[in-house]
């Protein structure tokens, strides 16, 4: 459905091993970008991907109220151990690991915010016994 999704950034340094950490459980690399040259971009060249930049109109980045993206997990102990990394790497916890049965029945996610202040998500949606439970 989407290219790629960008968010914006102040400080690239934090911003990044955040990412790397975060991104790297859900197996997502970074194929471009690093801390010095202050953007990157994680998933697949010619797929899916996200990017961290510092906005083009050198305004300062802002996060959008109201909006959030969601990373899927293929398991439960993954939605738990990203939002692990994302809490030992300056991330703001938004809501804990655990199931949401008022999104549907098999729902299981976590809320963050990275050290920018963007609002994320990770999910999965597969049943306890398929989700490594």
């Amino acid at each position: 459905m989407f290219s790629h999704v960008t968010l914006g950034t102040a400080d690239a340094a934090k911003a990044i091993p955040f990412y790397d950490a975060v991104l790297g459980i859900l197996g997502h690399t970074r194929f471009y970008g690093d801390p010095e040259m202050g953007f990157a971009a994680w998933g697949e060249e010619a797929g899916d991907q996200i990017w961290l930049l510092p906005p083009f109109d050198d305004q300062p980045a802002t996060v959008g109220n109201g909006t959030h993206i969601a990373f899927l997990a293929q398991t439960r102990q993954a939605v738990r151990d990203a939002h692990t990394a994302a809490m030992e790497h300056g991330g703001a916890d938004e809501g804990a690991p655990g199931p949401r049965p008022h999104y549907h029945a098999n729902y299981y996610g976590a809320y963050f915010r990275d050290p920018d202040g963007n609002k994320l998500q990770v999910v999965c949606h597969l049943p306890a016994e398929q989700a490594g439970e």
